[in-house]
């Protein structure tokens, strides 16, 4: 650990001498040292402290570059000094009113009265500065050996001061694969109603990062056991459909985490795509309000991926999701399905532009989606569509090289349009863009002297007065 630390010790210990030297301690603590010790380094550090927020602003001002005070009313004090981003938090302890959705900050006034309040033990470890002493009073490193989450005390008292670390657990599974202590397991099966109390910001936060981590699956499955998810992202145990031996169908909930595994796995250079991962969890979420049992044993879900799609934009705005990231995970769920009327190459130039066209710039995010949602243990039925997807997108790759599909547009523009008609600014130029945009996709290029005579056909049918 001191080899890794030696990264950060320059800037710690400095820091370090200048709070002593006013009188007061200050300790590395949570999360930088939980990665310190599993080899990560980052350039974000928390801190903590017996000084005042106030006390802290007076110390720290001469000595950082930039000081902001943006979580000031919950102890801590931010700033930057050279490339690293530090935060200063007043030992404290924070925790719920029954009725409230912001938690209520009290200050403490020693190091390991503030490591109980965290979370879990791993995230309860510190370093004084600038002794670098190393302080584990609850047993952090054994955990962080056996990758193991524990709360430093009673789970249920972790968990009523704030209902969130239930989704953190998850997403600390998520992101670390650690596996939950079975009496924090046994805490948040008993108290998942509690996350009610908490803002949908806090929960899309630790929902998304959960999503982003390296296995998200087993997270999901935890918050689908405990039944937080009931509460947070209740589609999702909803998928858990009952087959009865009359009629079957794919185990929805199963699936819809296979196709999030097999996503991920398409990823470009192991980033997270957040917009993929979202819509592969959510892709088939409209099926228990369209399932159908028909004759002979078979089951329907028509237009789920409508429904689908609908149920996905409402639930993630409820969740507070930027209306970009709603816009573009809605929109793949309601593509999901497209490529499967392509049957073995039917379509015409016309259908593979609409399906371009229709897909805009998610159509990478598309070709992923689509081939992570075939999870058929038939390996021959999986290689024929493996095939048959393979054929579209060579189809996409020789059209787009003839006609440019990412940047499809009417022959005519909107000022061409007016010219050819005699017509001013209106809904008659709307309709028109729409029906030369429609020739275009059906006819491909033709040219502006044959999409004019087309233009004015269209107008004489359509009793448009023109000018």
């Amino acid at each position: 650990m001191r080899d890794l630390f030696r990264k950060i010790a320059p800037v710690a210990d400095e820091l370090g001498r200048v709070f002593a030297d006013h009188g007061h301690e200050l300790a590395l603590v949570g999360g930088p040292v939980r990665d310190l010790l599993l080899g990560r380094v980052g350039k974000d550090l928390d801190l903590t402290t017996d000084a005042r927020p106030e006390r802290v602003l007076d110390i720290v001002r001469d000595w950082a570059d930039s000081v902001w005070t943006i979580g000031i009313d919950f102890g801590t004090v931010g700033l930057r000094k050279g490339g690293w981003l530090i935060e200063i938090t007043t030992y404290r302890s924070e925790s719920y009113d029954p009725k409230s959705r912001k938690p209520e900050v009290m200050y403490g006034d020693t190091l390991d009265a503030d490591l109980e309040r965290r979370d879990f033990a791993v995230n309860a470890m510190a370093i004084r500065l600038p002794s670098n002493e190393f302080v584990d009073p609850y047993g952090g490193l054994p955990d962080l050996a056996a990758k193991r989450l524990r709360t430093p005390g009673p789970p249920e008292r972790s968990f009523g001061d704030d209902p969130l670390r239930m989704l953190r657990a998850a997403r600390f599974a998520s992101q670390l694969g650690f596996t939950v202590d079975q009496a924090a397991v046994t805490a948040m099966t008993e108290m998942a109603g509690r996350i009610e109390i908490v803002s949908a910001e806090r929960i899309r936060d630790e929902l998304d990062k959960l999503v982003c981590g390296a296995r998200p699956r087993d997270g999901l499955r935890l918050l689908v056991d405990t039944g937080l998810a009931a509460h947070v992202l209740p589609e999702l145990p909803k998928l858990r459909l009952e087959i009865d031996e009359h009629h079957r169908h794919k185990d929805v909930y199963e699936h819809s985490l296979t196709v999030l595994d097999q996503a991920i796995a398409q990823e470009d250079d192991g980033q997270p795509d957040r917009i993929l991962r979202w819509a592969a969890l959510l892709h088939d979420i409209g099926k228990p309000k369209t399932r159908r049992h028909e004759p002979g044993g078979r089951v329907s879900f028509h237009h789920h991926e409508v429904v689908g799609a609908q149920m996905t934009k409402k639930r993630m705005t409820e969740l507070r999701f930027p209306k970009d990231v709603v816009a573009d995970v809605s929109r793949l769920v309601e593509l999901h399905l497209r490529f499967h009327g392509y049957g073995t190459g039917e379509w015409t130039d016309s259908a593979v532009r609409r399906y371009v066209r229709d897909a805009g710039h998610l159509l990478t995010r598309l070709h992923k989606l689509t081939r992570a949602d075939c999870t058929t243990r038939n390996k021959r039925k999986a290689a024929a569509l493996s095939r048959t997807y393979d054929q579209l997108e060579e189809r996409i790759s020789r059209l787009a090289e003839e006609e440019e599909l990412a940047k499809i547009r009417p022959e005519l523009d909107g000022n061409e349009i007016q010219r050819v008609l005699g017509v001013g600014p209106g809904p008659v130029v709307g309709q028109a863009y729409k029906f030369l945009l429609d020739l275009r996709l059906d006819k491909g290029v033709l040219g502006k002297e044959e999409a004019t005579a087309a233009l004015r056909d269209w107008a004489e049918a359509n009793d448009v007065v023109t000018g």
